[in-house]
């Protein structure tokens, strides 16, 4: 697999980047959603990237339509949804898909270096989302180590190392998320 500095991925601008222009920082990479009942978690995201941004922290925001068609819009809707709605100024990217046979090589990059996720209460959101999908008559979520939902986290150390992964239900300003990012800036 490829160093996640290696991987080419779009501004949401459209403009051509890679996670290497953020090589020295501690990364929190988040597939997100923009009308998903977890897209409140837009505020907790902003605020952590304000409140660690000077320590060297960047969230990344990584929008996906993979989970109940929850990220439609084009990615001019989800810029200025982000910005209008949640005063976003962390980086966002482009949509990309984090499940599948068309996963994003980043995310193919993620998962495959930490297959499992953090989260004590993930069985118990996995079985709402399953009773939610069949409801709905959708096929049922992907099994570990797949992405689980919108919203899932990824933390990357400032070597470009995948230290932690977090369940879409463990909120941005969980203890344990803090403590992770709070342990990479310090390393």
């Amino acid at each position: 697999m490829p160093a996640v500095y290696d991987i080419p991925v779009n501004r949401i601008t459209g403009e051509g980047a890679s996670l290497a222009d953020y090589r020295g920082k501690v990364l929190l990479v988040v597939n997100v959603a923009s009308k998903c009942g977890l897209t409140p978690q837009y505020d907790a995201l902003e605020k952590l990237h304000s409140r660690f941004k000077d320590s060297g922290l960047v969230v990344c925001g990584f929008p996906a339509n993979d989970f109940g068609a929850q990220e439609p819009g084009s990615n001019e809707e989800i810029q200025t949804f982000c910005r209008s709605t949640f005063n976003v100024d962390f980086p966002m990217f482009q949509k990309v898909a984090v499940t599948g046979p068309d996963t994003h090589p980043l995310y193919q990059n993620l998962i495959a270096a930490q297959p499992k996720a953090i989260g004590d209460t993930r069985p118990g959101f996995r079985e709402n989302l399953n009773g939610f999908l069949s409801s709905k008559h959708n096929s049922t979520t992907n099994p570990e180590p797949g992405i689980l939902w919108n919203f899932e986290k990824f933390l990357i150390d400032r070597n470009g190392n995948v230290v932690a992964r977090f369940s879409p239900e463990v909120l941005p300003d969980d203890p344990a998320v803090v403590a992770a990012i709070e342990s990479a800036l310090n390393s």
